[in-house]
């Protein structure tokens, strides 16, 4: 049974992702601190800190599956505290005089190490996790949106601006905005990744008091074992990079939810311009069988909008107290495995519908023609300026546009009625002013740039 949707039987997919699930599940969280613990004791066995039989006997017992989760959550409560009935347990699963010369290599687990170097470490190897499944979708993503942008690179469409047409643009150059900006969110992970994948070992305020001589040669093979990145201090109350890390998951998601809401609002049926994927069976209502409703796109700006209250907590965490604040590292706790799971939801979410979406451009046509001509009129004031002169050109284009949007009738016919405007276009020229198709600037050109980078 389930209280929240991304652990849902029911709605899991719609909120989470299997990878995600499975990177955040209690036992991979487990496993990550065990991981932890088992680098600790390599890097001090390497170093002579530790006996190598003790490493080898931790090493026996840093497997998740041999513990049980159940017995580890009772202690936790009645312990208050999350890493010492780990510790315990593993302790427990030593054999007897594993350490060698009797000694047991129970007594050398997490040798130096406070709490939270255990649990930093654990999430930034789950986050590291999370942002490789992410980013190979976000890679599928970006073909998907370059083969639609090479393949309507000179589709025109209509341009809007204000929820209203504009002018004339191409569906390839529109796409070629969102590939654009996917783009840069991949370079933002690739960027960020500097900072956030970043291990903790530095004991209880951050001074490696503990193994003081040896202190950074462990942190720096440990480290190195988990392949993580030496930080250059302690960050226990330093979170700015688990904001950045939060920020620029849920700038992605945002992105999603911006790609979901252009398909949603071009799917609505007096537009009918682009359409999700309907495979067969998918069901628009459950009373009107007719409907075609974009449900994928739905979900898809919803997670945008959950990703985003995920940074909240995370900019809230920046204020922290001393050299050890657990308010922080009970927020993130919370928020992490959420952000992430709803970011790569929304990310596969949108993979799917740009891998088939329904491009209806004959409709895109019909939409352009539906202002009979009304947006073409900055091609008309262009070709005028040079003759009358700009703001000239721009007044009696705009009287002429103007009546025509009142009195319902073609651009055309307003523009030939004005004596001022036929005088200096003939019929033939203000027809090829008036085709969308042939004023689209340098979309195309503008799609080959983002295509070559």
């Amino acid at each position: 049974m389930s209280a929240y949707v991304m652990d849902s039987e029911l709605f899991r997919d719609q909120f989470s992702t299997e990878e995600t699930r499975g990177i955040f599940s209690d036992r991979t969280t487990v496993q990550k601190w065990l991981d932890f613990e088992l680098a600790l004791a390599q890097a001090e066995a390497e170093l002579g800190l530790i006996p190598k039989a003790a490493a080898e006997e931790i090493a026996r017992i840093a497997d998740a599956e041999l513990y049980d989760l159940t017995a580890m959550k009772a202690e936790m409560d009645r312990t208050s505290h999350p890493i010492v009935p780990l510790v315990r347990a593993m302790e427990e699963k030593c054999a007897k005089g594993g350490g060698g010369d009797g000694l047991d290599a129970g007594g050398y687990i997490h040798w130096g190490a406070t709490t939270q170097d255990v649990m930093d470490s654990g999430q930034i190897l789950q986050i590291k996790d999370a942002w490789a499944v992410i980013g190979a979708d976000l890679e599928a993503l970006t073909e998907n949106l370059s083969a639609l942008a090479r393949e309507h690179r000179t589709t025109p469409m209509a341009g809007r601006t204000h929820g209203q047409q504009a002018q004339p643009i191409t569906f390839g150059y529109k796409v070629a905005i969102w590939l654009d900006e996917v783009r840069r969110h991949q370079a933002r992970m690739a960027d960020a990744a500097e900072r956030v994948f970043v291990g903790q070992f530095s004991g209880a305020v951050g001074s490696l008091a503990a193994i003081e001589d040896h202190g950074l040669a462990v942190q720096t093979r440990m480290i190195e074992i988990l392949g993580l990145k030496q930080p250059a201090i302690c960050w226990h109350v330093a979170r700015d990079s688990m904001a950045e890390a939060a920020s620029t998951m849920a700038m992605i998601a945002g992105t999603m939810g911006k790609i979901a809401h252009e398909v949603y609002v071009m799917q609505k049926t007096e537009t009918a311009e682009l359409e999700e994927p309907m495979p067969p069976g998918k069901v628009g209502s459950s009373t009107m069988p007719h409907k075609r409703n974009p449900a994928i796109c739905e979900g898809i700006v919803a997670l945008a909008k959950a990703a985003k209250a995920c940074v909240v907590p995370a900019f809230e965490n920046i204020v922290a107290e001393h050299e050890r604040d657990k308010i922080g590292l009970q927020a993130e706790r919370e928020y992490v495995a959420r952000l992430h799971g709803m970011t790569h939801a929304a990310v596969k979410k949108v993979t799917f519908v740009t891998g088939g979406l329904n491009v209806r451009a004959d409709n895109m046509r019909r939409n352009l023609d539906i202002t009979l001509g009304l947006t073409l009129s900055e091609a008309v004031m262009m070709r005028l300026a040079p003759v009358i002169g700009r703001q000239e050109a721009h007044e009696v284009v705009y009287q002429a546009s103007q009546q025509a949007a009142i009195d319902g009738r073609p651009m055309k016919e307003a523009l030939m009625a004005d004596a001022g405007i036929s005088a200096k276009l003939s019929e033939a020229e203000i027809d090829a002013l008036l085709d969308p198709a042939a004023y689209t600037g340098l979309c195309a050109e503008f799609v080959d740039r983002v295509l070559e980078n």
